[in-house]
């Protein structure tokens, strides 16, 4: 039996489940725009160990969402789980943001591009087939007319995420649907930690770092 705590707070969405087996046993989210993260946080890691009715000590791995996404929320997820990874001497285990969001999916045709806002005109995205299998590398990119058109004449895209409204401003092609309303969640995150525990596909915890793809810049408050 494997029990891994899953720790998903890429985006506005500060996410925490607890999986047996892959199979989730207890959740708490709250997808708020006030980004409260560090104080929301642990709060939620205590609530679904009490509601699993485990220990942090029962635990077998942490898994968190390794980006792309905001900085600051990367940097609050991995912090937690690493620190839980050292203090408990359990491996850590890094999930593709991107990956999770497009298993929420069920389609039977096309395929889907997770898109999040990475701020301007540009978003981090990658591409996946209906095996959710990715076949294109994750990046940070400018939104244009053409942006997707390789795939776009090839049949149905599905453009998912924080990123979609911006992409529906520039992308016309009528074989693309939008949809703004996916969120990464560490429901998702279940399966997906799962596998890798079973195949010992761990991060090395001192040293990992998330996939920011992009600098942090500092914004100015306006005078």
């Amino acid at each position: 039996m494997a029990l891994i705590l899953n720790i998903e707070t890429a985006t506005t969405n500060c996410s925490v489940s607890i999986a047996e087996d892959g199979r989730m046993i207890a959740l708490r989210e709250l997808n708020s725009a006030s980004f409260s993260h560090s104080e929301d946080l642990h709060y939620f890691i205590k609530e679904v160990l009490e509601e699993a009715s485990i220990a942090t000590t029962d635990l077998d791995a942490i898994a968190v969402s390794k980006g792309p996404g905001s900085y600051t929320g990367l940097r609050i997820g991995v912090s937690a789980a690493k620190g839980l990874c050292f203090a408990l001497d359990i491996p850590l285990i890094g999930i593709s943001t991107l990956e999770s969001m497009v298993a929420q999916l069920k389609l039977k045709e096309g395929i889907v591009i997770p898109v999040l806002d990475a701020r301007r005109m540009e978003v981090y995205s990658a591409v996946f087939n209906l095996g959710y299998e990715q076949i294109r590398e994750t990046r940070v990119e400018e939104v244009q007319p053409d942006l997707y058109s390789e795939y776009t004449e090839r049949g149905k895209v599905y453009v998912i995420g924080n990123g979609a409204l911006k992409c529906s401003e520039i992308l016309k092609h009528p074989n693309i649907v939008f949809d703004d309303s996916v969120v990464p969640s560490a429901r998702e995150m279940c399966p997906l930690s799962y596998d890798k525990f079973m195949t010992k596909n761990f991060e090395n915890t001192a040293y990992f770092e998330p996939d920011y793809l992009k600098d942090f810049i500092i914004k100015q408050k306006k005078k």
